[in-house]
């Protein structure tokens, strides 16, 4: 079992940063990799960022390269979003994930079906 909270979302002009935390509970959250996902109004969850359980692998969704950095320390427990250069189409609410159906693998996927354990997510605005 594993419980994810996100924090740190919140209201930021475009052009600005916000880095979103997610903290886990559970005895093999650095085993796993992690995702992060978003879904603004009135569309469908969409990929944003994994990272492998060491932190070797990442993957970026083309929307947000560039801009976006997942980072984790397996430590903490956490995982992080670093968001930069924000756009109001980056406004979502979003969530943490992680992918228990393997131990130390380096593989991720971009698929909300590899991710079994989900955060409730945190609100991120950025107005126009």
């Amino acid at each position: 079992q594993m419980q994810l909270a996100e924090s740190g979302g919140g209201l930021v002009q475009a052009g600005g940063s916000l880095r979103l935390s997610c903290a886990a509970s559970g005895p093999t959250f650095s085993a796993h990799a992690m995702g992060w996902f978003r879904r603004a109004p009135g569309k469908e969850r969409e990929f944003v960022s994994a990272i492998s359980w060491n932190g070797d692998n990442k993957y970026y969704a083309d929307s947000v390269k560039g801009r976006f950095t997942i980072s984790r320390d397996n430590a903490k427990d956490t995982v992080y979003l670093q968001m930069n250069s924000l756009k109001p189409e980056d406004t979502a609410e979003y969530y943490c994930a992680a992918d228990t159906s393997a131990y130390y693998s380096t593989s991720l996927s971009n698929s909300p079906m590899a991710y079994d354990y989900w955060g409730q997510g945190t609100q991120v605005t950025v107005p126009s």
